[in-house]
């Protein structure tokens, strides 16, 4: 296959499904990984297309949404600061601080830019010499990448007045915490595969084995959502624990070499809190000492900053798998895209913007699949 269009096929999801309804036995719970796959999964439904036994639980595989509030409130002080440009792109723009956001700093007069890429950041930077720009550097390791190569750029270039607030984060730390969480229901897990096609997979296999749960590498399509739960499901009805690759088209085993060497230059790994979660150990980045100049943290003295999350937000929960976003008490009422509690309900890729934008409250199943644009 070549095309989108035909991971959309819905002759080849009837035919993954009833293969799917020929395998299953009994009840298995599998998390997708990324909040792109739980945004595929809920537009077409594909959760409720599945034999009732196999429940897809969303992670926390969304950058915007485990970004946590004390960074966020690092980033409404500097971009309040009249020397500065603070540049973003543009879904972070909306995610709840501490009692505002950055479109609400740009309000008050803050020189807040959305950017599409961090190379605008730092022509802007080098247009402005006169200014501080800064960088809202966030994401997992598909971002990392071109936010390193543009630090890497800066110091090459001597662009002095270049920086980047970091809060870049590492997916199988992050899977470690869920599986050895107590109230951990997770059988096996959906890899993201934009996450796999820079780092490989070489970073699962011992976390497959240590908890015993089948990893498979899946793509963003209905189709490839459905084999990657077709590979898990399995692996679990024979009672194997390996890494499979069900996105070969765009993973290779070692990843992207160019890639992780940029990432190996420019970051160290640190200890990280996520959003909701709480402190994983080495599940983060930040600059590594050789490029601590362009650290916006360190320029700009933000380090004390210390928050608390609001006790109505249960995110974290979301974020955990522990909770459907409908099942929250403050879904599509006290929270909305307008009024977020957190930023779970204003991401683009966050599960309770998903199950707000596609109606997902209560729908029976039999309803569900007859509205599935899938099949």
């Amino acid at each position: 296959m070549k095309y989108i269009d035909e991971f959309q096929d819905p002759e080849l999801a009837r035919r993954l499904l009833d293969d799917i309804r020929a395998t299953v036995t009994r009840p298995w719970a599998l998390m997708e990984v990324c909040g792109g796959q739980t945004h595929s999964i809920i537009r077409h439904g594909i959760d409720q297309l599945l034999p009732d036994e196999i429940e897809l639980i969303h992670g926390p595989g969304c950058p915007v949404c485990v970004t946590p509030l004390e960074v966020i409130d690092k980033a409404l002080e500097i971009a309040s600061r009249p020397e500065v440009i603070f540049c973003s792109f543009g879904d972070m723009l909306r995610v709840p601080g501490t009692g505002r956001d950055l479109f609400q700093v740009r309000g008050e007069g803050g020189d807040v830019r959305v950017v599409y890429s961090p190379l605008d950041a730092l022509r802007i930077a080098q247009r402005n010499p006169d200014r501080e720009v800064v960088f809202f550097g966030i994401g997992f390791e598909t971002t990392a990448p071109p936010n390193a190569m543009t630090v890497h750029q800066a110091r090459k270039l001597g662009v002095k007045n270049f920086s980047m607030l970091v809060s870049h984060v590492r997916v199988p730390p992050a899977i470690e915490a869920i599986m050895s969480s107590p109230s951990c229901r997770v059988q096996g897990f959906l890899a993201a595969g934009h996450v796999c096609s820079v780092m490989g997979v070489g970073e699962y296999p011992e976390l497959a084995e240590r908890f015993r749960v089948p990893i498979v590498v899946t793509g963003f399509e209905p189709l490839d959502i459905l084999e990657g739960v077709r590979r898990a499901v399995r692996q679990l009805e024979r009672g194997e624990h390996t890494v499979d690759n069900a996105y070969a088209r765009a993973v290779r085993p070692e990843g992207n070499p160019a890639a992780r060497a940029m990432l190996e230059d420019v970051f160290e790994v640190t200890d990280r809190a996520w959003r909701g979660i709480g402190v994983i150990p080495d599940s983060g980045w930040r600059l590594s000492p050789k490029y601590r100049d362009h650290d916006a943290e360190h320029r700009f003295a933000v380090g004390g900053i210390r928050t608390v999350e609001p006790a109505e937000c249960r995110s974290g929960e979301v974020l955990q798998g522990l909770l459907k976003p409908h099942e929250c008490e403050a879904f599509g009422t006290l929270c909305t895209p307008r009024t977020p509690l957190g930023a779970t309900m204003v991401s683009s890729e966050g599960a309770c913007a998903a199950y707000y934008l596609y109606r997902r409250l209560d729908m029976p199943a039999a309803q569900a699949r007859e509205a599935s644009p899938v099949v």
